[in-house]
């Protein structure tokens, strides 16, 4: 099930990038977020809660259980514009401890029919590029297609789209 989310879920969301850090960590793979909890840094935490109150939040769940976030909207301002209108995959993660259960693709889907519904032909979403570029291959693996590199200092991204229409 995947419902409305709101400011109660920040820390849910917190906990799920607390999950995905130390995992990563434990992988020797910090480059992507570093190796110190998000909900340690203060600027992070204001980023999630923003994020919890925009009214752009789903939270998937699984036997009732908070599993997934996903947060729709505009473009970062790093990423090159595009001259269509669009849904932008600002936050997408799900919870380590139910990981290969396919409720990322359940966001994925619920985003793709979210962006239909508006009447809307593309959805796009940014990610890590770094880390042999694992994470621009599960996108890929969900139908999206790259489309443009950035960088945000020495933090390598990449930007993938898909059409929905």
């Amino acid at each position: 099930m995947i419902r409305t989310g709101g400011p109660a879920d920040a820390d849910t969301m917190l906990a799920f990038l607390d999950e995905a850090v130390a995992w990563m960590v434990e992988r020797g793979q910090s480059d992507q977020w570093g190796s110190e909890p998000w909900s340690a840094q203060p600027k992070r935490v204001a980023r999630v809660r923003a994020m919890a109150e925009s009214g752009l939040l789903w939270i998937a769940e699984v036997d009732g259980a908070p599993a997934g976030a996903l947060v729709l909207g505009d473009p970062p301002e790093e990423i090159p514009p595009v001259d269509e209108p669009e849904v932008y995959i600002r936050f997408l993660i799900t919870s380590r401890r139910l990981a290969g259960r396919g409720i990322g693709s359940d966001l994925l889907d619920f985003a793709r029919a979210h962006t239909r519904a508006l009447g809307i032909g593309l959805l796009r979403v940014d990610c890590w590029a770094g880390g042999g570029g694992r994470l621009v291959e599960y996108y890929v693996r969900n139908g999206f297609t790259p489309s443009a590199m950035f960088a945000v200092g020495d933090w390598p991204g990449q930007v993938l789209e898909q059409r929905v229409d």
